[in-house]
């Protein structure tokens, strides 16, 4: 029999906090982070405005010594974490070690670091290269890191499944933990892709809102006038537990994790399937795992990023996994405050998840103004909403077609 996987600590930095009762209190108040660019000298670009994590300084985190050594990824994952042990209770003892492990998914890593040294290339050679500039940019340091830090010894990894990354770390930790091989995972995700290549390139796409006149108003998930996502930085790290030891050491429980799915498209390198086959499949294999039925979600934290095609074909995912009840079960995205934070979004939101169980209370979808009517269900419009749900669903979607989902349960000693 498979063990219980509980959530003893979440840590969460991102445009709407550094910390996670900060970030918290501002969703739950519908307040967004979303700004003008400050990173670089972004006038030249359609998009000028992201989810920037704010009065960020690494210096609070690590010697200065270490910064040339690491990307803003890898100092924004290592700062969750800390949020995240601390709310868990959590040194790791020697004797847990081998038994603790941890995996972080981003979608590229250290972005910034490898604009940086390429313009060191092309102004003075290869000689000018850092020669901490792989360890400070591949996608697995940030795992390393922490686990350098922590002390954690066990299973170690990373993903980097575009936008599923870190929500695919989760699920895959879970399931390390369920079968036995650890006992103890600090598992979740991290990006920092706030530079000119990544939003030019994003923007080059047609992905991005170019709404830089109402930077807080420009993330609108399900609006009819929604006309790209804004991209966001962040961290989102979770402390997963067996049941026997999350009770062992009397840590404070949050939520249960119960389900995880995968699915990919087999589609298109970049757009959802069509009729959402993917989201669907991916929610019912979640669903599937965790042993329940869809009339016993009680909520969904959509991918929802406020691009026109993915919103309305999740919608339609959503509709078919929910059959007669899609319109009585809230759905809201905090992309809409958050902007999207790629790899280190399913992180975030599973976190958001487990917030919203523990105090009742479902985030909102913000700047939802003008209904479309492709996008018709009840996605938590602009307020907070107190609700006592036994089961969430978290959503993460991916380019080249690769899907997560999650599912969190109220916490509860019955069951098995």
């Amino acid at each position: 029999m498979s063990r219980r996987v509980v959530v003893t600590g979440v840590g969460l930095v991102c445009a709407c906090g550094l910390g996670t009762e900060e970030t918290w209190a501002n969703l739950q108040a519908g307040r967004s982070g979303i700004a003008p660019i400050t990173h670089f000298d972004a006038t030249a670009y359609d998009c000028r405005i992201a989810g920037e994590v704010k009065s960020f300084d690494p210096l609070n985190w690590m010697e200065k010594k270490e910064l040339k050594k690491t990307g803003r990824f890898i100092q924004l994952a290592l700062a969750a974490t800390d949020f995240a042990m601390r709310m868990a209770g959590y040194t790791i003892p020697p004797e847990d070690a081998e038994r603790t492990g941890v995996f972080v998914g981003s979608g590229i890593g250290g972005f910034d670091v490898i604009e940086r040294e390429h313009e060191k290339l092309l102004k003075g050679g290869p000689g000018r290269i850092s020669p901490f500039f792989i360890p400070a940019s591949i996608v697995n340091l940030a795992a390393g890191h922490i686990s350098i830090r922590h002390g954690a010894k066990g299973p170690n990894s990373a993903t980097a499944t575009a936008c599923s990354a870190s929500a695919h770390a989760l699920g895959d930790s879970f399931k390390i933990i369920q079968r036995g091989d650890a006992d103890v995972m600090i598992a979740g995700g991290s990006e920092a892709a706030i530079t000119p290549m990544s939003v030019g390139g994003f923007a080059a796409m047609k992905a991005l809102s170019t709404r830089n006149d109402e930077p807080e108003r420009a993330s609108r998930p399900f609006d009819a006038d929604r006309d790209g996502f804004v991209v966001g930085e962040g961290s989102g790290m979770l402390i997963l537990e067996s049941l026997e030891h999350a009770e062992r050491r009397g840590a404070p429980i949050l939520a249960e994790l119960v389900g995880y799915g995968m699915s990919g498209d087999a589609y298109h390198i970049t757009q959802p399937a069509e009729g959402g086959d993917g989201a669907y499949r991916v929610m019912r294999a979640a669903l599937k795992d965790a042993k329940i039925e869809p009339g016993q979600l009680g909520y969904i934290n959509a991918h929802g990023t406020s691009t026109p095609l993915g919103d309305a074909i999740e919608t339609q995912a959503t509709k078919k996994i929910l059959g007669d009840r899609a319109k009585q079960v809230p759905v809201s995205s905090t992309k809409s405050m958050t902007g999207h934070l790629l790899g280190g979004a399913g992180g975030l939101e599973a976190g958001i998840c487990v917030l919203a169980l523990r105090d009742n209370i479902l985030p909102p979808t913000i700047n939802y103004e003008t209904p479309d009517p492709a996008c018709d269900l009840d996605y938590v419009p602009n307020k907070a909403r107190k609700a006592e749900v036994e089961y969430v669903l978290s959503n993460s979607f991916g380019f080249g077609g690769t899907n997560a989902a999650l599912v969190f349960r109220r916490w509860t000693r019955h069951g098995a």
